[in-house]
């Protein structure tokens, strides 16, 4: 008897959170795309799909479903849609070699052409300044020390905010390297600048927590582990106050790492490395940083520009 789709659809996520341990955003947005596509095939047949039936799905069935969740509210950007496409590839790759589901019409089915954008950095002095403001600006002086060493640990090592956080007791003491688990639970070794150990040193000496192995080195005000939201409040504050542009978010000091390493004359592999980027594609997007950097250079600089 052929397996019910709806069946496939949860064993398949359950396969992606246990042993590819994809992010939970990840299998939020998997889960919807496949589940609305299971709905959609299943009202467009007549009958509750099963693996023979997504077997015989065509190219034309695929694009009706693209179609309809265009058509759906404010509709689907390309971006969102490529997501889908992807997401639609990623099951039936799965359930071809688990179930026996033939992908044939899929392989024909394009994402669309989704323009890549071009991260915005944050100049060196103004990554600085931000740090510093939003030191300056904090209600306690420990808050103020635990807000710089976040944002330099961001700008001087090139960590996500999200791995700057999860950090805890037992990656201390600080040498001049840290380990760092990346996107997909990879490790990758970063190393860490002076300042930026200083800047760490400089908040556990006035933090009223506790260190522990087990906790988080980050607290916030209660003594829980610090939230994202509030490093993004604070940067949104010091970016009005700087008059620096919406771009220069913290995850913009992540860029910042990127483009500066690449005009000292890093090599792509060692950024892609530093980064944690599974692929050398993703890190290819800070070339163009570079080259947009000195096209503005020469036209604010050059008389004929």
């Amino acid at each position: 008897m052929s397996k019910p789709a709806t069946a496939m659809v949860v064993e398949w996520l359950a396969s992606l959170g246990d042993a590819r341990r994809r992010s939970a955003h990840t299998l939020r947005a998997y889960a919807t795309t496949l589940h609305a596509f299971v709905a959609f095939i299943g009202g467009q047949q007549g009958g509750e799909p099963d693996a023979a039936m997504l077997s015989g799905l065509t190219l034309a069935d695929f694009r009706a479903y693209l179609a309809f969740r265009r058509g759906q509210g404010d509709g689907l950007t390309n971006a969102s849609v490529a997501r889908e496409v992807s997401a639609l590839r990623t099951f039936y790759a799965w359930a071809a070699g688990s179930h026996g589901v033939s992908r044939d019409a899929l392989a024909g089915l394009k994402s669309p052409k989704v323009p890549r954008r071009v991260p915005r950095p944050v100049a060196p002095d103004a990554a600085l300044a931000l740090a510093d403001w939003v030191g300056d600006e904090a209600a306690l002086p420990w808050i103020a020390a635990r807000n710089t060493a976040v944002l330099l640990l961001m700008y001087g090592a090139g960590l996500r905010i999200a791995e700057a956080l999860s950090l805890t007791g037992a990656d201390l003491p600080l040498g001049e390297t840290l380990s760092v688990m990346g996107k997909g639970r990879k490790i990758r070794v970063v190393p860490l600048l002076p300042q930026v150990r200083e800047a760490v040193d400089a908040y556990l000496q006035l933090s009223p927590w506790p260190v522990s192995a087990s906790e988080a080195l980050f607290r916030g005000a209660k003594g829980g582990q610090l939230r994202p939201e509030l490093i993004r409040t604070a940067m949104a504050g010091a970016r009005a106050a700087l008059g620096l542009p919406a771009t220069a978010t913290p995850h913009a000091l992540r860029h910042s790492f990127a483009t500066h390493l690449l005009a000292r004359g890093a090599d792509l592999r060692s950024i892609q490395a530093l980064l944690g980027h599974a692929s050398l594609s993703s890190t290819q997007i800070y070339t163009e940083v570079d080259a947009a950097q000195l096209l503005d250079v020469y036209r604010n600089a050059h008389p004929r520009a």
